[in-house]
């Protein structure tokens, strides 16, 4: 299947939010995560992770720091803060608010998709 580029860039912020208000990681385990929790239909390179993880920087809702893994490898790490936790607060409501509406669409159909008469209407 394939996600659109505007909605992939729409989930992304409150993804990487949602995984960094779990505990702090870094970019590859991140973009590991996401494509774990979404059964591989998102799969994330780092042209889309970095960019956004500065961004989030920059703006006060995460921050990095560096430390060496279990395995002796130094990474970046980035953990969410309190901004960032009120940003993905802010996500959640914004995000139910439009599962609530597609919910209220797709219920129509038991299979989810709109009636072949409006399709072709």
């Amino acid at each position: 299947m394939h996600i659109p580029k505007d909605l992939v860039a729409a989930s992304a912020t409150p993804l990487v939010l949602g995984l960094l208000a779990r505990g702090d990681s870094y970019g590859y385990a991140i973009l590991k995560q996401v494509a774990d929790l979404s059964g591989g239909q998102l799969e994330w390179n780092d042209g889309l992770l970095y960019p956004l993880l500065h961004r989030l920087e920059r703006l006060g809702h995460i921050e990095s720091f560096w430390a060496t893994s279990e395995g002796g490898r130094r990474r970046k790490y980035y953990r969410i803060t309190d901004q960032g936790r009120a940003e993905l607060a802010e996500h959640q409501r914004q995000w139910r608010a439009v599962l609530s509406a597609l919910r209220g669409v797709w219920q129509t159909t038991q299979d989810g998709l709109l009636p072949t008469r409006l399709v072709e209407g």
